[in-house]
């Protein structure tokens, strides 16, 4: 092969053998660079927190609709969910939360350990959010929530936890199991303590999310910590309100 002539593969497809230039190679080379790179990792830890922040959200705004005045209302809306002709697309969700979630985990492990690793070059600072916030915390914070998440699917999802109660094929009856399952004070207290560690990262994670788009100067930082501490600070609350609801018997 000589100099400047370009590299063919040949197709095992087609009578004459086309040929097909391998430009896939050259990108998946720079995508793996770029994600080497610490700043890679922190668009990594971007991009799937905000999917699973939307996630965050979506379940929440489902789960708050056990205080309608239609008892049944949050039970119609799982039954829409658990439509058997839109079971490809929750599979499809589900797979994709769980890929967010794997690399959110592993770029934040490797955030934590190049933290380490470059502490004395002084490459991340104090005032680094992203990595700040993952040296300080996820070592307790994380795997903590992260049991959270797989006891919640154990218990509200599986049933291995408790006895699920169902109206019917594919219509759980998520207000029976929410009550039942909250009327435990260790059920709902871990649920409670898990919720403030959310909230906790959430709020990292959305100032983090600013500052790494460049919003970082005097004049507006305050206002986007007070935002990013607000929108924390409600979903947490909303997601609390409904264990301490069933214990108090608001919820019945």
């Amino acid at each position: 092969m000589g100099v400047g002539t370009p590299f063919h593969i040949k197709s095992s497809s087609g009578a004459g053998g086309a040929r097909v230039t391998p430009t896939a190679a050259p990108v998946i080379r720079r995508a793996v660079g770029f994600y080497e790179a610490p700043i890679g990792k922190k668009a990594v830890m971007a991009v799937t927190g905000l999917m699973l922040f939307g996630y965050v959200v979506g379940h929440l705004l489902g789960n708050l609709q056990i205080y309608s005045s239609d008892p049944e209302q949050i039970n119609h809306y799982a039954a829409f969910l658990h439509d058997p002709s839109r079971a490809s697309l929750l599979w499809a969700v589900r797979g994709l939360l769980l890929i967010a979630v794997t690399m959110h985990i592993v770029a934040s492990v490797q955030l934590w350990l190049l933290k380490r690793e470059a502490r004395p070059v002084g490459y991340f600072r104090k005032d680094d959010v992203p990595a700040a916030y993952a040296a300080r915390t996820m070592v307790w914070s994380g795997p903590i929530i992260l049991a959270f998440v797989i006891f919640h699917v154990l218990h509200l999802t599986v049933g291995s936890v408790l006895p699920l109660q169902e109206l019917g094929p594919n219509q759980p009856n998520v207000r029976a199991n929410l009550v039942t399952g909250f009327q435990h004070p260790a059920v709902a207290g871990f649920y409670i303590f898990a919720m403030v560690l959310l909230a906790m990262h959430l709020y990292h994670g959305i100032w983090s999310m600013f500052q790494s788009l460049g919003f970082h100067h005097p004049r507006y930082t305050p206002a986007l910590k007070q935002a990013a501490a607000v929108i924390a600070i409600a979903i947490g609350a909303g997601n609390i309100s409904i264990p301490l609801a069933v214990l108090t018997g608001l919820v019945t």
